[in-house]
């Protein structure tokens, strides 16, 4: 006899944590205390769908075989949502996670297609128009959270082409609408809960409406081409990584780009070395261009995760889905490195300074200190110097505390890195992620030079975002991080 799995009844979040569908995994064991609170909200969510949507949720949960494990029933329901989705992708690959749950979540990146084609077909021909050369496939190649990837080709020159179409999931922009609708409450509801809980008082409702207004981008592809053309711009030298190109149908709702056949990066077959040679070259290219860069913004992808980095027959890396971008202005860029200099000389005030120059509120009080003195005692156990890594789980820490005014960019770039660190994990990379960023620095750093010889000792008009001052003030400091460092040391052995 078949057992009905565990479901989540409305009105009650009753089965989201049990045998049948354990969604506080979704948490590594570091973040535990938070998993009742991540389960509520999920069941809040669900309970406030439209009951047609919540209906098919759990018509396909029973139809789901009776011995499909907690994990294969956690990865069907996300995938319902396009909000739930993205929370899975982001997650997939990070080592924390049980193995069958990383396993099963990796399937949302890139899934079979299950919509219905010939809408799909329909919609994408009245966007195009009757007279257009393109020539549509039968059948979809993926799908996504927002979007499936159709196969294209068209005849030019006495020959064929082949392309892609990124289009829009027929009713997608209506789901988000509704799931996008419930985040308010959602908001007041996480609020009264964790204080409940006894969790810190966080701003959800800030951080709520700033994850409603990126995904809000995910169906903006008028928006993402315009990033994928900047981005090709950036990249242009490189011979790492690179971006399709855009072809000539392109429309608000669709994406038409040149064809990248190739398996997913960290499923590849690669050589021994390869994956962590690729690895360094991803953040050499995604993380360290845009981020040792003069301009007064720079584009970063916000969505890294294993479906988006394609590995192409010629061995460079195709960086897909722009349509969620981070947009990381000089001054915060500068802020980052000021508290990353800070933490090498174990200087606590200045890497307070420096969160307070990245828009950290209330930074002087006493939890915010404690927090950055933790952080630092933890840096010189580890025996490294700062890296981005380190930088960003201080972030993290902060926000987990209650911290706040950090802003919605430097989420989305946080975001991005949790994604993409899981990738360089499998790739055999994540140990060594930040020494392709600080080569790309150094690399700045030298070419810089002959440029700081003229300019004024406090201007931080560079691509390294650091002054000459900046660079005496870390030199004469080095005996007293030298102390700071053998006093915590001992203070905490």
């Amino acid at each position: 006899m078949i057992q009905k799995p565990a479901i989540p009844d409305p009105g009650t979040t009753a089965g989201l944590h049990d045998d049948g569908l354990d969604i506080g995994a979704l948490l590594p064991d570091t973040l535990a205390a938070w998993r009742p609170l991540l389960v509520e909200a999920i069941g809040f969510f669900l309970e406030h769908l439209p009951a047609p949507r919540l209906d098919a949720i759990v018509a396909e949960q029973f139809a789901l075989d009776g011995e499909a494990s907690p994990a294969a029933r956690a990865a069907g329901l996300l995938a319902h949502c396009p909000t739930l989705h993205k929370l899975g992708q982001v997650v997939a690959r990070q080592p924390a996670l049980h193995p069958e749950l990383r396993r099963q979540l990796q399937a949302l990146e890139s899934m079979p297609p299950s919509v219905d084609m010939d809408a799909l077909l329909r919609q994408i021909r009245a966007r195009l128009g009757p007279r257009s050369a393109l020539r549509l496939a039968d059948s979809a190649l993926a799908e996504g959270s927002v979007a499936v990837v159709l196969p294209c080709s068209w005849r030019q020159d006495g020959r064929v082409h082949e392309g892609v179409l990124k289009v829009l999931k027929p009713g997608i922009a209506g789901h988000l609408a509704e799931e996008l609708a419930i985040l308010p409450a959602l908001a007041t509801f996480l609020e009264h809960r964790a204080a409940a809980l006894g969790l810190p008082a966080i701003d959800y409702r800030s951080h709520l409406a700033s994850a409603s207004r990126l995904l809000q981008q995910e169906i903006r592809l008028d928006r993402e081409q315009a990033n994928m053309r900047a981005a090709s711009a950036l990249l242009d030298a490189d011979g790492a990584v690179f971006v399709p190109a855009l072809l000539p149908w392109c429309t608000p709702e669709i994406t038409a780009m040149a064809r990248v056949e190739g398996p997913k990066l960290a499923d590849a077959a690669l050589r021994p070395g390869q994956g962590r040679r690729l690895g360094h070259a991803l953040v050499a290219a995604l993380l360290g261009r845009p981020f040792w860069s003069a301009a007064d913004d720079a584009l970063f992808h916000g969505d890294l995760h294993g479906g988006n980095l394609l590995l192409a027959p010629d061995g460079r890396i195709a960086a897909l889905d722009w349509s969620l971008t981070a947009s990381l202005s000089k001054p915060h860029r500068e802020a980052l490195v000021a508290i990353a200099l800070a933490a090498l000389a174990l200087d606590e005030a200045r890497v307070v300074a420096g969160l307070a120059a990245l828009g950290l509120r209330d930074a002087r009080g006493a939890a915010i200190t404690a927090r950055v003195g933790a952080a630092l005692d933890a840096l010189v156990r580890s025996g490294r110097p700062p890296g981005f890594d380190w930088l960003l789980r201080l972030l993290d820490e902060l926000a987990l505390q209650g911290a706040a005014g950090f802003g919605a960019q430097l989420a989305v770039l946080r975001k991005s890195w949790l994604s993409l660190s899981g990738v360089l994990h499998d790739l055999g990379a994540g140990a060594q992620a930040d020494l392709p960023l600080i080569d790309v620095g150094l690399q700045r750093f030298m070419s810089e030079w002959p440029a700081r010889l003229v300019a004024a000792p406090d201007s931080r008009a560079f691509a390294t975002h650091v002054s000459t001052a900046d660079l005496i003030h870390t030199a004469v400091h080095a005996w007293p991080a030298s102390l700071r460092y053998w006093t915590r040391l001992f203070a905490r052995a």
